[in-house]
């Protein structure tokens, strides 16, 4: 049995890498003639019989449903921080997984990355963590980066921390050192940081939505910009108390075909509460704004082409005329305890199920 499940594995795999090839189109890519993954998920990883090494399985956007066991072989502590205690991954961003060791010191990986390498993974250390006063540095929100890897002499790497701090380092460079600001309006607290391509910036919104604040690299300055919400929505009462029972996620969103920018609100809530105590959270509703140059945020039912995937990685969308097999117009969520996609159109969701996902990563389109 185990040696028939070996070989379909390794011939769903041999599909999958062909169908990749076929089902993404150049559309997305900066050449006419380079190709890109789907999206996809990280799943967990199969034991191999060597230590603490699993092999990678995965699942892709345009698959659902279908868990692709790959050759590249990953180490057990990136994906089950609760045994191992070592280290955890706190973020990803341009499928680079950002991990923070017990000693403090943060490094970006590529080994939950297809694409890379499967025999030499790489692993960037970042410089040593500075903590500014009245501030911490073991909790982190999310971590950003301005290129697709940090070995590009003009990346930036951006890690937001629970709480004021925002922290900055160019890791290619020689002697590199971490840029700290202490951004002061509780607002931006747990906020999560994107980079903007189109503006060149560092952004991120405020619980609420109400405020952007931006990094311009350049000035070195923290800009502050107030948006102002139109076309909302008349709610219906029982909605209207499902929202007010909820905690929110403001993400910001950035089309690289479109050039828009999406403030997409994710509303969560207790499901229900398992051994220990721990809270296990669901996705209960989702509204997108689409943000205009005026400082605009406009209730939106229409993301025309778009598919949207949030999840503990910088979120992104691609257009879904590239990846047949998913829907225009819906937004994909992937979270430790759930996945789902909503639909909006209509504002409901597609589908919705519990699920346990121990890096709940969604990974962008990889060149191939």
């Amino acid at each position: 049995m185990s040696l028939i499940l070996s070989r379909l594995s390794k011939l769903c795999l041999g599909e999958s890498r062909r169908s990749t090839r076929l089902l993404v189109s150049s559309a997305y890519s900066s050449s006419p003639i380079q190709k890109q993954t789907p999206p996809y998920t990280i799943t967990g990883a199969e034991p191999c019989g060597e230590g603490f090494l699993g092999r990678l399985t995965v699942g892709y956007a345009n698959q659902p449903g279908v868990v692709i066991q790959l050759e590249k072989k990953v180490p057990g502590e990136l994906l089950y921080n609760d045994i191992f205690k070592t280290m955890v991954t706190i973020g990803s961003s341009h499928g680079w997984v950002a991990t923070l060791k017990e000693d403090g010191l943060l490094r970006l990986q590529d080994d939950l990355n297809p694409s890379a390498s499967c025999t030499d993974p790489k692993h960037i250390p970042l410089p040593p963590l500075v903590t500014l006063p009245h501030c911490q540095t073991q909790i982190v929100t999310n971590v950003s980066m301005s290129t697709s890897s940090p070995e590009d002499e003009d990346c930036v790497v951006a890690v937001k921390f629970l709480g004021p701090q925002l922290s900055f380092c160019r890791p290619a460079q020689r002697n590199s050192e971490w840029t700290n600001i202490s951004v002061e309006n509780p607002c931006f607290f747990s906020s999560r940081v994107i980079f903007s391509k189109k503006d060149e910036m560092f952004r991120m919104p405020c619980s609420g939505g109400q405020l952007i604040g931006s990094w311009d690299l350049r000035k070195e300055k923290l800009n502050i910009q107030r948006l102002q919400f139109k076309n909302l929505p008349v709610l219906a009462k029982t909605t209207r108390e499902l929202l007010d029972s909820c905690c929110t996620i403001e993400n910001l969103v950035e089309s690289v075909t479109t050039g828009e920018t999406f403030l997409v609100k994710q509303y969560k809530k207790t499901g229900e509460i398992i051994e220990g105590g721990v809270a296990k959270m669901k996705t209960e509703y989702v509204m997108v704004l689409k943000l205009d140059e005026e400082g605009n945020a406009v209730y939106t039912q229409d993301i025309g082409d778009l598919c949207i995937f949030l999840s503990r990685s910088e979120p992104f969308c691609v257009p879904a005329t590239s990846l047949p097999g998913t829907d225009p117009n819906f937004v994909y969520i992937v979270d430790f305890d759930e996945f789902a996609y909503f639909n909006v159109a209509d504002y409901t969701f597609g589908f919705s199920r519990n699920s346990q996902y121990s890096a709940p990563y969604y990974i962008p389109p990889q060149n191939i």
